[in-house]
């Protein structure tokens, strides 16, 4: 079932509000819990009855492993689980990438198996992995196997993450009843989810429809198309990604359960390692924790870090997608995090030598009124500086993001570098008007027609650039969907907004996607 769907606004969600909050006025605090987790089981099995399967089995069976776990340490267990974990994931996720590259490499013809792979299966397993070695660890003394069922598959997050840590969930599943409704969460959740819906039916989707095109059209663009393509790409991903951890986060907030942020502003970043702060914060949060400190971390050498830190980013790229373009976009990233690293440690070496040799010297009594002028008048040529820095910074690391997402997106590294290639090498002529027709918008179009703006000779290039404009500033500039809600004013006027966005995105369920990360 997508978030973005008539089924889900009108019948699911309010079926789950009503029952929920009725429960819980009838301090039903049990059956509340049971009430959320069959609605998650409803949710996730919606889309095709084997995947419910799938998940309910891996649901007990890492259950089994936390009880075998509680109170003893037994590392046989704990390997076998994750062992049991990664080896389901292998089988659906990676086998036929496996066996095609074996065949491509030895020249054998081993039979693909063409396996589908189940929505969210990466999210819910690695959330589990995490359980059961917390648990190995005595983070975890117990839980019931409803509480770990509503933990696995609380459909807010099950099927795009954020990838949730017991520590911030079950808390607030076993304070379920006891806390009084806070109509102003609720409201927050609404506000949030609009926006969040925002961002995927009526941005990424629009930057899609231009992804598309450019993909599947890639032999005959001109350089400024493929150029553009690529950046539509970077946006749509933002936008889609981000969209549905803040819907995430929204709807959780209106069943009174906090969901942890996953995205805050990682365009606004101005070095790859406070963009991966700011991306995809839990499966960073994930990797860090469970592959780069067991690994070793900072604590065996500079040679050891930066190849503990590369191994990490290869992982995140083959957790991504079973193919070697996502590897090759695992690398890129975990060249530029480990250069970057070593930069700052080099600058922040000599930023100490200097502090420490001006400390040594001591500046006369009589110089230190024209020191302290000179501060002031340059304060401001430095304030200046600093503006033009970050926005070079950002503009250089979004850039070089936006290279490495062509390989994110596209089926092979041999039409990544095709579209890179294009970009570079490619013929200067106009862009395409197929193009640019992907992002006519009937709603935006009239406007045009009234103001007669129809009448000029690029018009159909207008509403592109107006879409790309906003969809840079909203990434790269303007306040996030969170900080939006939380300046949010409850006054008519808000209410009039956000009703009339959520009935536009209603109107578009019509053109229903996917979610990008359903496909990881």
């Amino acid at each position: 079932m997508l978030f973005n769907s008539y089924i889900f606004v009108f019948l699911f969600f309010p079926v789950c509000l009503l029952g929920y909050y009725g429960l819980l006025r009838v301090r039903q605090d049990k059956a509340a819990k049971i009430f959320l987790t069959i609605m998650s089981f409803w949710f996730y099995g919606y889309f095709n009855l084997s995947y419910l399967l799938i998940m309910a089995g891996s649901i007990l069976v890492n259950y089994l492993f936390h009880r075998l776990l509680s109170g003893r340490q037994d590392k046989r267990l704990v390997i076998l689980s994750v062992a049991c974990n990664l080896g389901i994931l292998f089988y659906f996720k990676y086998v036929d990438f496996f066996l095609g590259t074996i065949n491509s490499i030895f020249g054998t013809s081993l039979l693909m198996r063409e396996i589908l792979l189940p929505l969210g299966i990466s999210f819910f397993t690695f959330q589990q992995i995490s359980f059961v070695v917390d648990t190995y660890r005595g983070e975890i003394r117990d839980c019931g196997l409803t509480e770990y069922a509503l933990f696995v598959s609380f459909f807010p997050q099950l099927i795009a993450g954020p990838i949730v840590n017991h520590s911030e969930m079950l808390p607030q599943f076993r304070a379920i009843g006891k806390r009084p409704v806070m109509w102003e969460k609720i409201s927050e959740g609404m506000g949030l989810f609009i926006l969040g819906l925002a961002k995927k039916v009526l941005i990424a989707d629009t930057f899609g429809a231009g992804v598309d095109y450019g993909y599947a059209e890639i032999a005959g663009i001109g350089r400024l198309d493929a150029a553009l393509v690529i950046v539509f790409y970077t946006l749509q991903l933002y936008f889609d990604f981000s969209g549905y951890c803040d819907m995430a986060r929204g709807l959780g907030k209106m069943l009174g359960i906090e969901i942890p942020v996953n995205f805050n502003s990682p365009y606004k970043a101005t070095n790859i390692i406070d963009f991966w702060k700011r991306w995809h914060i839990t499966l960073n949060r994930f990797f860090m924790k469970y592959v780069y400190i067991p690994l070793g971390g900072n604590r065996k050498g500079e040679a050891r870090t930066y190849c503990n830190l590369l191994a990490v980013f290869l992982l995140s790229g083959l957790w991504h997608g079973a193919g070697w373009n996502y590897i090759v976009w695992g690398a890129l990233h975990g060249l530029l995090y480990a250069a970057t690293r070593f930069w700052q440690k080099r600058l922040a070496r000599r930023q100490t030598a200097v502090t420490r040799d001006a400390s040594e010297r001591k500046t006369p009594l009589s110089d230190q009124e024209e020191c302290t002028r000179k501060a002031v008048r340059q304060s401001g040529i430095r304030h200046v500086r600093d503006i033009v820095i970050t926005w070079v910074s950002r503009i250089m690391l979004f850039i070089y993001v936006s290279v490495a997402w062509v390989y994110f997106r596209a089926e092979s590294i041999g039409q990544a570098n095709q579209m890179l290639l294009t970009a570079v090498k490619g013929p200067w002529k106009r862009v395409s008007m197929d193009l640019a027709e992907c992002f006519r918008l009937d709603e935006f179009w009239y406007v045009i027609k009234v103001l007669r703006l129809d009448q000029l000779a690029y018009s159909r290039y207008i509403l592109m650039a107006v879409i790309l404009a906003a969809g840079v500033y909203l990434a790269m500039g303007g306040a996030n969907a969170a900080q939006r809600v939380e300046r949010m004013k409850y006054k008519p006027v808000s209410a009039v907004f956000y009703a009339v966005l959520m009935i536009w995105c209603v109107l578009t369920f019509s053109e229903v996607s996917t979610f990008l990360y359903f496909n990881f």
